[in-house]
C-alpha cells in the first residue's frame, strides 16, 4: 500500500517539473557564465536575476524547445535582485503563478534551474520561513521565501514553485550548503507594475 502511494507521488511530482521545464530558460550574459529564467508570458517576457543579467543590455537566451535567441533587458532592480528580459518569440508556454504568502514552514516546494550547467535540474526542499524578519535574512529590505534545500550556481533566476506546479519565487541566492533564498512572486508582480506601470 506506501509503495503504491510513494510510486504515485513520485509520478506526480516527475509531471509537475515537466511541466514547469517548458517554462525554464537558460540567460547566458557572455561573461559570468549562465544562469536560469522563467517565461512569465507567451510574448517573450522573461523574469530572471539582476545578478543573472550582470547590467548587460543583450543577452542570449536558450528556450525550452532548444532555440537559441537575443534577449533584451527591459527592466532591472538590483535591490530586489530581478531583471525582466525581452525574446523575439511567441506562443511561449509560461507558468502558473501562486500565491508565496500562503507558505508556511515544512511546506514541500522545488526549484528548477542550470546547477553547473546541466540543463533543466530540479532540486526539492521544505519551505523554512517567508518575511522580512528571517534570522539567515541578507542584509536588503525586501521580502523573501528561505529554503532548505540545494541549490548551486544556475539556479539563479529559475522558478520555485509548490508542489502543484505554481511559481511561488524566483530563486536568487544560497548562504550555505542547505539554505536557499528567492524572491516571493508577488514581489515579482510588484516589480514588473512598476517597470511596466501595468
Amino acid at each position: 500500500m506506501a509503495s503504491g502511494v510513494l510510486l504515485q507521488l513520485n509520478a506526480e511530482l516527475a509531471d509537475v517539473v515537466a511541466r514547469v521545464q517548458r517554462s525554464l530558460v537558460q540567460v547566458h550574459n557572455g561573461r559570468r557564465g549562465s544562469g536560469a529564467g522563467t517565461i512569465w508570458h507567451p510574448d517573450g517576457l522573461v523574469v530572471t536575476n539582476a545578478h543573472v543579467a550582470a547590467r548587460r543590455s543583450l543577452l542570449e537566451v536558450t528556450l525550452p524547445d532548444g532555440r537559441t535567441a537575443p534577449a533584451r533587458v527591459i527592466a532591472y532592480d538590483e535591490a530586489r535582485d530581478l531583471a525582466a528580459l525581452n525574446v523575439d518569440a511567441h506562443d511561449l508556454p509560461t507558468v502558473e503563478p501562486g500565491n508565496a504568502k500562503q507558505l508556511q514552514p515544512g511546506q514541500w516546494v522545488m526549484a528548477l534551474g542550470h546547477p553547473w550547467g546541466v540543463p533543466g535540474a530540479v532540486t526539492g526542499g521544505v519551505v523554512i520561513g517567508v518575511g522580512s524578519q528571517l534570522p539567515e535574512l541578507p542584509p536588503r529590505p525586501h521580502e523573501w521565501i528561505a529554503v532548505s534545500l540545494h541549490m548551486r550556481p544556475g539556479h539563479s533566476g529559475g522558478p520555485l514553485v509548490d508542489v502543484s506546479g505554481r511559481l511561488v519565487g524566483v530563486n536568487t541566492m544560497i548562504t550555505g550548503p542547505d539554505v536557499g533564498f528567492a524572491v516571493p512572486v508577488h514581489v515579482v508582480k510588484a516589480f514588473l507594475r512598476e517597470a511596466f506601470r501595468v
